[in-house]
């Protein structure tokens, strides 16, 4: 056990999905895996241990933002082992082109967080993604035929902004999408030499409001789950 986690050693497998939200860790858990296991309840943040395909694979909820998720992240790789974590999780457009419901697939992560600043002295970190998970996630979505895009997004470690255009010069420069926990998952993976990929879901646009409700985010957006599912090893 660690100290957020309670599962036993062999309880949590190689690769990991690792969705926001705990109930959409469930949910995911109880609809596209089988034989499950719940190996974890503390503080809520389900857990659980199933197969897929006859893979086996886990799914836990890491919460919101960069500090909760790195607490997660850092006990799964350091005392459970964990070699592959993908996040499946929603995020905000900030390009017009991205519509509810479509998919993105974080290849780096740009933040407003201080933590690599703290990391690494005051000097840049640039975190990115695993490009063997990358690419096979870009496959599986074109096979798929589905709306998907692929490059930088922003992590922040803010919600409600005081400046309510502070996206756009992000926008300018190419951030995709904004969500609040990938810049965390890829430097971390990168400590410890595990693989890591955020695959994201445009729940809400910053360009055009458009949005979609909790519900919705929590039951409805399957896709990226099942094709985070078809590329674990």
């Amino acid at each position: 056990m660690s100290i957020h986690i309670s599962a036993e050693q062999g309880q949590i497998a190689e690769t990991v999905l690792l969705p926001g939200d705990p109930l959409r860790a469930k949910n995911i858990a109880e609809t596209m895996l089988k034989d499950i296991i719940c190996f974890n309840q503390v503080r809520g943040m389900l857990g659980f241990t199933g197969t897929y395909n006859g893979k086996r694979v886990s799914v836990m909820g890491s919460g919101m933002g960069i500090p909760t998720l790195s607490i997660y992240v850092n006990e799964l790789l350091s005392e459970y082992k964990v070699k592959n974590i993908i996040r499946v999780g929603t995020c905000g457009a900030l390009q017009p082109d991205l519509k509810v419901g479509d998919l993105v697939l974080a290849m780096t992560t740009s933040t407003d967080s201080h933590i690599n600043k703290l990391r690494f002295n005051g000097m840049d970190y640039a975190p990115s993604a695993d490009f063997d998970l990358l690419l096979k996630a870009y496959n599986a979505a074109v096979f798929r035929k589905v709306n998907v895009k692929v490059g930088g997004i922003l992590s922040s470690d803010t919600f409600y902004y005081d400046d309510l255009e502070y996206w756009k010069k992000w926008a300018q420069y190419g951030a995709l999408v904004v969500e609040m926990e990938s810049a965390g998952l890829y430097t971390l993976a990168a400590k410890f030499n595990a693989k890591a990929l955020s695959i994201l879901t445009v729940s809400d646009s910053l360009v055009t409001h458009a949005s979609a409700s909790s519900e919705q985010c929590e039951k409805d957006f399957p896709l990226m789950a099942e094709i985070a599912l078809e590329i674990t090893e």
